[in-house]
């Protein structure tokens, strides 16, 4: 397992992520942070573009999962839940734990497995420490806290590498 910062690829939002493209390449699990990535803060239901791309991913074979860091108690279960898939909440990305209760409990290896977020040394480091492909969007709402601001001018020196190594399909 290693340790890098650099994501695998690094995309304008999940939507430009192709379930057809995973499917080519081996991968039948898609893991995905919560907030910021899915869905903007504090958003309590799945929109219907979520819905369709959820779909979408589906109709390749590729199952999606939620895993959230989550503090709240009932944010990640409720947001699963309404969108009818998978999760684990409180994850403790970026240790290799909650990666590997999901690829167990969905019966999948590493290599069928990828992981999409929007944070560098939560999402994509334990991706990469998991031995998993690490996909990063970049994050739907900055808004609200100035500590995220920070965090993620800290981080794009590590998404303009990922940046450069996206996949053109």
């Amino acid at each position: 397992m290693g340790f890098s910062l650099i994501p695998d690829e690094v995309y304008s939002s999940i939507y430009d992520i192709d379930g057809a493209v995973l499917a080519r390449r081996g991968i039948t699990l898609l893991l995905a942070d919560l907030d910021n990535t899915l869905a903007k803060y504090g958003q309590p239901e799945p929109d219907s573009a979520l819905l369709a791309w959820k779909e979408g991913l589906a109709a390749e074979g590729v199952a999606l999962f939620l895993l959230s860091n989550s503090r709240k108690p009932r944010r990640a279960e409720h947001f699963a839940t309404a969108l009818g898939i998978p999760f684990l909440g409180r994850a403790g990305k970026p240790k290799t734990g909650g990666y590997l209760r999901a690829m167990e409990r969905m019966g999948r290896t590493s290599a069928q497995t990828a992981m999409v977020g929007d944070q560098i040394f939560t999402d994509i480091l334990g991706a990469k420490r998991a031995g998993i492909l690490a996909l990063m969007v970049e994050p739907i709402q900055l808004a609200g806290n100035p500590g995220r601001y920070l965090r993620y001018a800290v981080e794009e020196p590590f998404r303009a590498l990922g940046r450069r190594r996206t996949r053109k399909e």
